[in-house]
Order: structure tokens, then sequence, then C-alpha cells
């Protein structure tokens, strides 16, 4: 016979663990209609753990019905101190109890009783029925319910840890039975559900009473053993109040329930209701993480294994065919293939011998202008396709690049969170099929994986219609065919060809920079009077605050910090932090730099390919990895050195460069619309110089010290991140004080660009986003938060979006354009790296591009000031500077 289990839920207890667990995103777990969802969030993660755990075959959830119980009839003051429940709170307690129904669980509540009333009621029948009970609360109460046959689970961090204790663990824990708990109670009350207990009688005294005496009545029955006088005087005077304190703390076990045991059988997970309540309550992760149980409402996929001899009946397949290629690892330029598949509406094909692609009928699919293809991630299948030697044509739809487009926020490369964020959830995640690290590997059941392959495709070819009508709505159309889908493929084409790198001259760097750091090394030492680990924060801290008594600037958890800004304010006063700062930079540049790209050099053709992130950041804005170009120091000349090993790819050509100059406050200036911004732009005046000579009541750009014009330049971009007097103060040197004056004076001789900020912040407030000049939006989910640095952050953010976003979009507008401009001559773009292009061409191509670049930079949109650009050219990176 099974055995029988039966899981009791303090569903009260657990609302509010769950709820304070996250009150602090409180804000952030919200639905589409506003709902606040934390605390139905964390009950759900506390069910997943505890059903794994205990495999109920029964299972209640129990709530209080009421303030209104026989103990507040026995003592009004019961639970009188507690505060008030949140409205966030109260909201989802509906909501909780539709959760535990979608999940097969029962609840229930009794008129004047609490929740560990019912709990202790069925666990006492379920035992005499043979069953083994789990109670689940956050109540350290219940666990006078411990048996040999109840455990009592304790959730000690969030809802996701609990302590569980039996019969046998309460009394080695505590040194008490568990039916102890409430006489130890009695005498030493409870101030949460404030009850008194007997004056000056703590949680020691009683622990001890009660275990040289059993109980409260046996103790009163030998009152003249206690020896204490105070406390003996305490006993008698509050004797009533420790027989009323044990009766509040006694869970009443015959309460008069409608229902038993009998009616709790654990129904299991009701697929179709709770994937709708995941998606009301927005639960994404759970909707994809449902795994086993959701796909019994996957849909049945038909697909045919392709092979050399039934490789025509691709043929069959319409003029739009949705393909994925898959790829064994991040970095597409080298994972290993998987296979692909290639569907339309009525056929779905699949293989894992991606040589067929190479073959003219599927070939052909891919290349044919009559054909349209929708996929997931244009960019990764393009340089998939071109390693076989397959140009990919005619994208009409990435499934990434859009749902990127619609929400800036969700930018998760796997397919499967993808569509379960578009309300899609029948295809499982990578992780779930080929396992994580170690154990991650591609399924030799050809089922498994040509199912899961086959999943992809109907997932990209089911949303496809319903995010394309979505970016419609949000007036983004334009936005992605004619900037973020074109330029993938520019992007693609420019990590193909890649950048030349001179090995031999980065091993010589590395050799002169290990030089380097040996001198700092032994300066350090010398200034030390010994050897240590300089890595070692904590032997560093040791060193220069005990031996050589700096004073302690900040402390961490473990120790003194000797974080950049803490030594920074250090070296005036000791040579050795000047060195240890040095030591640091060049050790970085070494490792990151040198050691870093030497690793990732493609020994066939001496370039590094990086991988451009186009859907990663919230504004637009491309980052680099595998390496990561866009991060190469230029700060410092050891820094700008690295660039020098960057070379063309043919002896006889140069590098070329031109970046942006002041691109974001162009764009500010012009979106905001202030003429005295715009008037300096027109005129070409240096903004920095004009912005101090305004702040500070010059006469002239020429009174303006370099001083005075660091200053306005921190003011001016700061501006443009919404800076604080704070930040500013600690950015300049400046006091909080004067920091505030600039900025006062700073709107009010740029009024319009004031109101451009308030008005951003009215606008995310109003609608929850932000646009760029292209309508790329930015959703702000903390504008509205009760949390001030939460919203504060939002506020900030609504500003700087659209400055930030839109000098994206101007530059990517640009690759677009100059891509074309450049096509028929022998010149490549090589790179991004934020508002600089970088390309490669022959000598004789130079005066061209001189030309041809800045006016295609220029030109890449429209605004009230112009766009200003600087080239420059030479042997190396570092020379086109």
């Amino acid at each position: 016979m099974a055995e029988k289990r039966l899981l009791l839920i303090d569903g009260n207890s657990i609302a509010f663990k769950a709820f304070y667990a996250l009150y602090q995103s409180v804000d952030r777990f919200t639905n589409q209609d506003g709902l606040h969802t934390s605390a139905i969030y964390g009950f759900n993660t506390m069910l997943d753990n505890m059903l794994s755990v205990v495999k109920p075959t029964a299972a209640l959830a129990a709530f209080d019905a009421g303030k209104v119980t026989f103990r507040t009839k026995m003592f009004k003051e019961y639970k009188g101190g507690r505060r008030k429940t949140p409205d966030e709170l109260i909201e989802q307690f509906p909501y909780i109890k539709k959760l535990l129904t979608a999940r097969g669980i029962k609840s229930y509540q009794l008129p004047n009783y609490e929740a560990d009333d019912i709990i202790g009621t069925i666990a006492k029948q379920a035992e005499a029925d043979g069953y083994l009970v789990t109670i689940v609360t956050g109540d350290r109460d219940l666990t006078q319910l411990c048996s040999d046959r109840t455990t009592v689970s304790i959730s000690k961090t969030g809802v996701s840890q609990t302590d569980h204790y039996t019969a046998a663990s309460v009394k080695e824990t505590m040194g008490i039975t568990p039916q102890q708990i409430i006489d130890v109670k009695g005498l030493q009350g409870d101030s949460s559900d404030n009850y008194p207990g007997v004056n000056k009688v703590g949680p020691k005294t009683a622990d001890k009473l009660i275990k040289q005496f059993g109980s409260i009545e046996n103790l009163y029955e030998h009152l003249d053993e206690i020896t204490a006088k105070k406390l003996k005087e305490h006993l008698i005077e509050d004797h009533d109040q420790a027989l009323l304190s044990k009766r509040l703390a006694t869970i009443d076990r015959d309460a008069p329930l409608t229902i038993g045991v009998a009616d709790l059988a654990y129904q299991g997970d009701q697929i179709k209701e709770l994937t709708a309540f995941y998606q009301q309550m927005n639960f994404r992760k759970f909707l994809s993480e449902m795994g086993a149980s959701a796909d019994e409402q996957t849909p049945k996929i038909e697909f045919t294994r392709l092979d050399d001899e039934n490789l025509t009946a691709v043929n069959e397949l319409g003029s739009q065919v949705t393909f994925y290629l898959a790829m064994d690892g991040d970095n597409y330029h080298t994972a290993p293939f998987v296979g692909f598949v290639i569907s339309d509406e009525q056929h779905c094909f699949v293989s894992r011998n991606v040589a067929l692609l190479k073959q003219p009928p599927l070939k052909s699919i891919l290349t044919d202008a009559k054909t349209t293809v929708a996929l997931f991630d244009a960019k990764r299948a393009y340089v998939g396709l071109h390693r076989l030697g397959i140009e990919l044509n005619h994208v009409d739809f990435d499934m990434l690049l859009v749902s990127y487009l619609l929400n800036t926020n969700d930018n998760s490369n796997d397919l499967s969170k993808v569509a379960s964020k578009h309300g899609y959830y029948h295809v499982k995640s990578d992780e779930a099929v080929y396992g994580k690290g170690a154990k991650r590997s591609i399924p030799d059941d050809d089922d498994r994986l040509f199912n899961h392959l086959a999943a992809k495709a109907l997932a990209i070819t089911t949303l496809k219609q319903k995010m394309l009508d979505q970016l419609a709505e949000h007036d983004q159309t334009k936005l992605y065919t004619e900037l973020e889908l074109p330029i993938a493929f520019v992007l693609a084409r420019m990590e193909i060809a890649g950048i030349t790198v001179n090995r031999d001259q980065l091993m010589q760097m590395g050799s002169k920079l290990s030089e380097r750091i040996a001198e700092c090394e032994q300066a350090i030492y010398n200034e030390a009077g010994t050897e240590f680990n300089i890595g070692s924060p904590k032997q560093l801290g040791a060193i220069l605050f005990d031996k050589l008594n700096l004073p302690v600037i900040k402390r961490t958890k473990t120790g003194y910090s000797t974080s950049v800004d803490v030594l920074e304010q250090l070296a005036p006063q000791a040579p050795i932090v000047d060195n240890i700062l040095k030591y640091r930079q060049l050790s970085k540049i070494a490792s990151t730099y040198v050691d870093g790209l030497l690793k990732v050099i493609d020994p066939d053709d001496n370039k590094v390919h990086t991988r451009y992130l186009q859907t990663l950041t919230q504004t637009g804005r491309l980052s680099s990895v595998d390496p990561n170009l866009q991060n190469i120091p230029i700060r410092t000349e050891e820094g700008r050195q690295i660039r020098r090993a960057f070379v063309p790819s043919h002896p006889g050509w140069q590098i070329f460069s031109s970046d942006y100059s002041q691109i974001e406050l162009r764009v500010l200036a012009s979106i905001s619309g202030d003429t005295n911004m715009q008037d300096e732009f027109l005129h070409n005046d240096d903004i920095h110089a004009s912005t101090a000579r305004r702040i500070f009541g010059l006469k002239s750009n020429a009174e303006v010290t370099p001083e005075l014009r660091r200053q306005a330049k921190a003011v001016n971009f700061g501006i443009v991140y919404g800076i604080s007097d704070f930040g500013l103060a600690k950015n300049t040197g400046i006091t909080r004080k004067a920091a505030k004056q600039f900025i006062e004076r700073y709107f009010a001789e740029y009024p319009n660009v004031h109101k451009y900020m308030q008005d951003s912040v009215k606008q995310a407030h109003e609608q929850g986003y932000v646009e760029t000049i292209t309508h790329r939006r930015r959703y702000l989910p903390d504008i509205n938060s009760r949390n001030f640095h939460l919203r504060s952050f939002a506020e900030r953010t609504a500003m700087n979006s659209p400055i930030q976003g839109s000098a994206a979009d101007i530059i990517k507008i640009a690759m677009i354009n100059m891509e074309r401009a450049i096509e028929g001559m022998q010149a490549n773009m090589l790179l991004q790296i934020h508002d600089e292009l970088v390309f490669e061409a022959p000598e004789s191509e130079i005066p061209v591009l001189q030309k041809l670049v800045p006016k295609i930079m220029d030109s890449a949109v429209k605004l009230h000031v112009p766009l200003k650009v600087a080239s420059h050219f030479g042997a190396t990176w570092y020379d086109a500077k």
C-alpha cells in the first residue's frame, strides 16, 4: 500500500513571509494590470519546494478567517499590537487561493479559529489515519505539533529554505518536548501575539523552570521550591496570567471543522488553469519551468528527418519558411554545429547533418529572393551559415530582435524564455534538454533532439504575426525593418571580417609590462619593508593600515577596504599607494588585454572576431564580447598602447577611424529645443567653455580657465546622466552646496534642457516608458515605486535614456549607410567602439574615406544642430587617433 503523506500549509504565515522576503522589490512584482504579485510569487516558490520534498498524497492550505477568534474573546488584547497588513499584501490573498486551486490544493478557513487550529486538528486526524504529516509555516509556535509522524518545516530565509523539526529534534535543540513549548510560552509570554506571561520571566528563566518542573501546573504545585524571592513573587502575582497565556498559546486540536482528511486528496497541477494563472500574473519563470507537466499541452509536432536520399522533399516548402540553425555554444564563430530545422505551416524538416544546407534545394531556399525567412537571432544564423559557404538573404522576422524592441528590459537570448514572454509555453529551454555545466551534452536520441528543434521552429512560426502586430502598435515597424534588422547583418559582416592583431607586438608589450610590474612590485616591497601578496586585500590592508598606520577611510565586512577610491585618497600621503595603483593598472592591462587578446587570436587568419551583443543593453547601445574591444582603456598611455597591435590585414593599407564629437550633448540640444545650447553648437563654440562662461558669469570664453572648463564639462555630461548635486560634488571635488548652485545656474542658462528633463520624467510616470528619436522604447517599471531610491533611479533613467538611446540609433544608421557607401571599394568597416567607427583601406582610398565617412556620419539623421565628426588614420589603430 502506498505511503500516505499530508502537506499542511500555514497560508497566512507563508504569505507574510513571502511578502516581506521580497519587500524591497515589491513594486517590481506587478502584473500588467498593476496587481502586486510578490507574495504570490514567493508563495509559489515555497509550493514548488515543498511539493518536491514531501510528494504529498493529500494537501491543505489553512487561512485565518478574520481578526475575531475565541482567543480574542478570552483576551481582547490578543495580537493587538500588530501593525496593519499592507494593502499590497491584502490584495494578493484572493489570488494566492486561486493559485492553490490551480495547483490542486484545497484552501480552508473557519470562523472564530486561526489557521493553526485547523492545521492542528487535521494533523491529529491524519496521524490517527496513518499519514505522515508535514506542516510548513513561518511561525515557530507550530512546533508544538511535532510528533513521531508530524514534521514542522519553518521557513528561515524567505520561503525557499526551511528548518525541519520532529519531536526528537525539538527535544535535542530546545531540551523540552513539543508539548512543553506552550508551558514556556505561558511563562515568558509572546510579544508578537501580544499576551503577557509572567512579569520579569524571560525565555531563559521560562525554559529553566519548565525543564525543572515539566509544566506550569506542576510548577505552581511546587512553588515552595522556588528560592529566588522576586521570581516567586512574580509567579504568585501573575498566576492567572500564566495559565491564560498557556491557553492562548495552545493550538486547539479539536476545532469543529467541516472537512476531514478524506476531502484533501492532492490533485496535482491543473495545467490549463495554472498556465492561465501564470499568464495573468506574468510569471514567465514558472511558465518556462512547468517542465513535463506542460508537455501534456504541447502541440504534437510532425517532422521529417532529412538526409541525402529525401532532400528534394524540401521543395514542398512554401515561399515563407522558418529556419533555425543549432550550434553548441554562445560563440557562433567557433561553436560546433548541432543540426537544423526548416519548416513552413504544413511541413517540418529536421537533420543533424548541416552539410545538407550546402546542397541546391536548401541553399536555394535560404538565398532565393522569392523566399522570406523567419528565425531567431539573424546575426547568429548569418555567421553560422557563412561558415558553411551560404549567404543568408531575405529575413523578414527575427524573433529575438522583435522581442527586444518590444521591451528592452527583457533581453534573454534563450528562445524558450522569449517565447514564454509572449505567451507561448510549448518549447523547452536548451538547458532543460541539453543540461548545464559539466553535464551538458547534445542528446544522442534523434527524437529528443529533433522534437526540441521542431518545437523551436513552431514557436517562431506561431508568434511571428502576433509580435509583428505588436511592433506596429508601438509604431516600431520602421525601427525594426530599417534599423535593427539591417544592422544585424552589417554587424555580422564586420564580425566575419574581424581585425588583424599583431601577435609579436602584443608579446613585446607583455614582456615590457612584466618588467614594469616587477619594478612596481619591488618598489612596493621596499616601501613596505617586507614582501607580501599585493593582490590580497587582507595582506595589503595589514601593510597600509596596521604597519604603516595610514588613516582608515572605509571598512568592509572582512576588514579594511583597499578599493581604488580609497587608494586615490591615500596616494598624497604615501608613495607606496601610487605604486600600488600603478601595479594594479599594469597588471590589469597585462592580464586582460595582452594575455586575453593572445588567447582569442584566430590562428588561421591572425584576427580577432568579436561578437556584438545587439539585444543586451536597454538603451540600444552595442556591447562587445569574445573579446570585448569596447573596453580597451584609452585614458592611460599604457592602455592606449594596446591599440598598436591592431593593424590592417594587408601591407600598404591603413587603419582609418572616425568618431562623433559630443554626440549626446548635440542630441540633447536638439531634442530639448534649447536655443542657447543650439546656438553654441551652430556657431561651433567650445560647449564646455561656453557652459563655464554661463555658469560662472564670465564675459567671454577666453576668461574660462582649464579648471572651470573641467567643472563645466562634468556638469554637461552629468546632466545627460541625470546627475545629483551629491554626484557632481563627488566628481568635481567641490562642495555639495556649490554643486547644487552649479546645477541651478545650468538650468537657468539652459531652461529648455530643464523643461525636457521634467517632461521626460512626467511622460515616464504617465506612460511607464520613454522613447528615442526612432521610437525605441525603454520601460521603467520602478518609475512609480514607493521606494525612493528605485523611483529616483528610474527618473534619472527617464532623462538620459532618450539621449543615450538616440545617440546609439544615430551611429547604427550611419553604419548601415556607410556599408552601402563603400560598396565597390576595397575598404572594410571593422569595428564600432561606442561613437567611433574603425575601417581598414588601401592608402589610395584614404583620401576618399576622409571625405566620405564624415559626410555619411554627419547626415545619418537631421538634428537641429550639426553632427561633428573627427577622422584620423595611420599604420595602426593607435596611430589613427
